[in-house]
């Protein structure tokens, strides 16, 4: 495969870096305008690794006037850089919170900007138990004195001391509350402010670390603002079109199928319900590599305590999930609802919006996060190791594609049998019905299949080249129950143009030997 000289930025998040040693970048100015030239108070919620930390960084130099970064660029002849603005820029994530005391890191974060703009901060000195707020608007008030100027704040990944803290909910709410003291302090500063901005992963209520910041706009859901952060189709096409024309040509598919498939996997995110977005790292990466379709993103961070959330809830199917607003934007450490956390920390994205209703409907964004999350949740309802998970869904694909029924039984008794006893008889309904969504969801990546649980549909169609599969389960009824219910309702009458054979299969389950304890086949092609 040809090496293009083309320089990634995978890692790089800062916008000086980019620009000054030839790194892509890909235009956001035009957007970043329309928020820097109104100024005000923003904030801006999306999942790791979606380009926050650059759109701050790129803010940064924008208002501190370095010109030469934006040569060539939307807003290169728009902005007025003779301007140059007293920038305070506090990326969380280059700060080490856990094993430290949080207000003792804030301290020591307004001493060192106090340092380097050579401002000497006389309420230092004073004792109190949050003085780091008071510090920071002595330092504000203090820059505007010196210069004239109204002083920009700039703060990245403002959660991110909460966030490392979810396991233990006391540290959190501590933490919570140290920082909502220190942004406190920026309201009254507003007289000496141009512009503040925020980012984060997840948004807490008002009520607690953003309401003394109430003239603060949330620009996370906002029509206009949906695509400052990601990479659109056309930002795709435009920028990646010769690499993907090559990897086109070296997998032996059109250019249109091979967009398609990319589309399928990286794309799919949402905020405005108008157009989708990239996960920025997942393209970069694929392009990078040459085309291998790998789980990019989600190997950046495991979720562990999402998983552990989803298992306590028995939460498993995400599909055409519902959520008011007040779901979607709000983080309540004392109520940590599984959907806030699917949708805040990428997980999961919006499809569509009942207006009627005032209901949003989300859903997976795309194949790299459900196959990635659907392991994890199997194998969290297993209790076994991913690898063991994923070769089991294998293994179910190679008996279902030799129309091997006995082994498929096989499978499915030697998943059950594996969960630990006391277990199984504590929640072995909900346990039951995760595994086979789960399993048959994962099944999906090799060959066509889909799990329905809305009302008169199969539990499982399964389609490969020669046979198309209705699987009904039942749990303690009888495996002529499950037959009879795939004849009754038709399941497999719209597939009879397809020429392939089609098989119903009934599965009736055991709550009390936790195994199959009978299963029938039959042929419906006649």
């Amino acid at each position: 495969m040809k090496t293009f000289s083309r320089k990634y930025p995978i890692g790089i998040q800062t916008f000086q870096k980019i620009q000054e040693e030839d790194f892509l970048y890909i235009d956001k100015t035009k957007l970043i305008y329309e928020l820097a030239n109104n100024g005000g108070y923003f904030f801006l919620s999306r999942p790791r690794r979606f380009g926050k930390s650059l759109l701050v960084s790129t803010f940064d130099a924008l208002f501190s006037g370095k010109k030469e970064l934006f040569e060539g660029l939307w807003i290169a002849d728009k902005w007025n850089f003779s301007v140059k603005y007293q920038v305070l820029y506090i990326p969380f994530n280059a700060f080490d919170v856990r094993g430290n005391n949080l207000e003792e890191v804030l301290q020591q974060i307004v001493l060192k900007q106090a340092k380097d703009k050579d401002i000497l901060l006389e309420s230092n000195s004073h004792k109190s138990p949050f003085k780091s707020g008071t510090m920071l608007s002595e330092l504000i008030q203090k820059l505007y004195e010196k210069t004239q100027q109204k002083v920009v704040v700039l703060i990245d990944e403002y959660d991110k001391p909460i966030i490392d803290f979810l396991e233990e909910i006391e540290k959190a709410e501590q933490n919570r509350d140290i920082l909502k003291s220190f942004y406190g302090v920026l309201k009254p500063a507003d007289p000496y402010l141009k512009f503040v901005f925020f980012t984060g992963i997840s948004k807490f209520s008002k009520i607690s670390i953003f309401s003394d910041l109430n003239n603060l706009q949330d620009i996370s859901l906002h029509k206009k603002y949906g695509t400052i952060a990601g990479l659109t189709q056309t930002e795709i096409e435009e920028n990646f079109s010769e690499q993907i024309v090559e990897i086109a040509v070296e997998s032996e598919i059109s250019v249109e199928n091979l967009l398609l498939k990319i589309r399928q996997w990286y794309n799919g995110y949402t905020w405005d319900l108008k157009e989708k977005v990239y996960n920025p790292l997942s393209i970069l990466r694929f392009i990078e590599g040459g085309g291998d379709f790998k789980n990019f993103w989600f190997e950046t961070g495991t979720p562990t305590f999402l998983v552990k959330q989803l298992l306590k809830h028995h939460q498993f199917n995400f599909t055409n999930l519902e959520a008011t607003e007040g779901q979607l934007n709000t983080f309540d450490l004392g109520d940590l609802e599984p959907v806030t956390l699917l949708f805040q920390t990428g997980y999961l994205t919006i499809k569509s919006f009942s207006k009627e209703d005032s209901l949003y409907f989300l859903d997976y964004p795309n194949k790299e996060v459900e196959w990635s999350l659907q392991q994890y949740l199997l194998e969290a309802f297993k209790h076994d190791s991913k690898e063991k998970a994923l070769s089991l869904v294998v293994k179910m694909r190679n008996a279902l594609q030799n129309r091997n029924i006995e082994q498929v039984v096989e499978i499915l008794n030697s998943t059950f049998s594996a969960l630990p006893y006391d277990l199984w008889q504590k929640e072995n309904e909900q346990f039951y019905h995760a595994i086979l969504h789960l399993t048959f969801k994962l099944l999906g990546t090799y060959i066509q299949s889909e799990v329905h649980t809305s009302r008169g549909r199969c539990d499982a169609f399964v389609h490969t080249d020669k046979y198309i599969y209705a699987l009904e389960f039942k749990l303690d009824k009888s495996a002529n129950d499950a037959l009879q219910q795939i004849k009754d309702r038709g399941y497999l009458d719209g597939f009879r143009h397809l020429n392939k054979e089609l098989i119903g299969i009934g599965i009736n389950f055991s709550t009390k030997t936790k195994s199959v304890e009978s299963w029938k086949i039959r042929t419906f092609n006649q």
